[in-house]
């Protein structure tokens, strides 16, 4: 981040020591690194310039972006290619199942960029792909994070047919800082989405990130909301501005805060809460699987 030169620009916040990460190294790494290229997949731990991608990535696991890498939103915050998107790749679902299997983990992430310009929001390529993953690495628990599908009944529908263990849609920001925020989104809309996931069965998650000028009372509210969406597991954490076309940081929030809003969260019924600065949608996800993890750890600690 730079200083503005206007009154009405930002000034120049420095970054605290606890968002400082580790550079990417280690055999592990590299070995990713290949697969990825090798089978040209796209992953969000790059395209969203992920500051864990260097954690996840040496541990063997990463997250896969399917229906290419050009977004057809423009989001403030994400640092996604906006434009264009290619035509539909209908081999991608099996590329990315043998990928999976290559890489022989116990736990797998996969997201999307939007594809508001077909029919089906790519609802297709997901089916197909959660499938083929299914078959290939039966063995292999699935997280899909998906668009919000418009809240069209049909697109969702074949997600949760699909059957991945962890259905993922993340919330993002308050409901006042939405459309600044995630310009063509709308808040109800991706809480319609979440229910309508939760009501057809699936095991549902969000996530918000803070520091875009979102006020106590606020994230409060949002993590409210998405209790009364049914959502199972939430995850909070530090947006932190990709490049200078980006929205900018409000602030940096000290993890003590991070932590009283993993507290509230538990407090009013989610049974998952992962709350703190370097917390991506992704992070420690092959957790979130499991029913009462979370919550009882935390159960736990009060006990003592």
């Amino acid at each position: 981040m730079s200083c503005g030169s206007t009154p009405d620009e930002k000034v120049y916040i420095k970054k605290p020591n606890w968002l400082r990460v580790k550079l990417p190294i280690g055999e592990e790494y590299k070995h990713v690194r290949q697969l990825v290229d090798t089978h040209k997949l796209h992953t969000i731990c790059e395209s969203g310039n992920c500051p864990n991608m260097g954690e996840c990535w040496g541990a063997g696991t990463a997250t896969f972006m399917i229906l290419g890498n050009i977004c057809t939103r423009s989001c403030g915050f994400c640092a996604v290619a906006t434009g264009r998107p290619d035509p539909v790749d209908w081999d991608e679902p099996q590329r990315v199942a043998e990928a999976i299997h290559l890489m022989k983990v116990k736990h797998a992430v996969i997201t999307s960029v939007d594809r508001d310009e077909l029919k089906d929001g790519g609802s297709i390529i997901w089916y197909n792909t959660i499938r083929a993953v299914k078959a290939l690495n039966p063995q292999t628990t699935l997280e899909t994070l998906v668009p919000d599908f418009k809240a069209q009944r049909e697109n969702i529908q074949r997600i949760i047919d699909a059957h991945p263990e962890v259905v993922s849609h993340n919330i993002e920001t308050t409901e006042r800082l939405t459309r600044q925020v995630r310009v063509q989104a709308k808040y109800h809309q991706s809480m319609e989405t979440l229910r309508i996931l939760k009501e057809g069965g699936m095991r549902t998650k969000s996530g918000i990130m803070l520091g875009l000028g979102e006020t106590r009372e606020e994230v409060i509210q949002t993590l409210k909301d998405l209790v009364n969406s049914g959502v199972d597991v939430v995850t909070i954490g530090q947006y932190l501005q990709p490049t200078q076309r980006h929205l900018k940081v409000d602030r940096f929030i000290h993890p003590d805060e991070f932590a009283e809003y993993r507290e509230i969260g538990y407090q009013l019924g989610l049974d998952y809460v992962e709350s703190g600065p370097l917390v991506r949608s992704s992070y420690h996800s092959e957790k979130h699987v499991i029913p009462g993890w979370g919550r009882n750890a935390w159960l736990q600690e009060k006990a003592v």
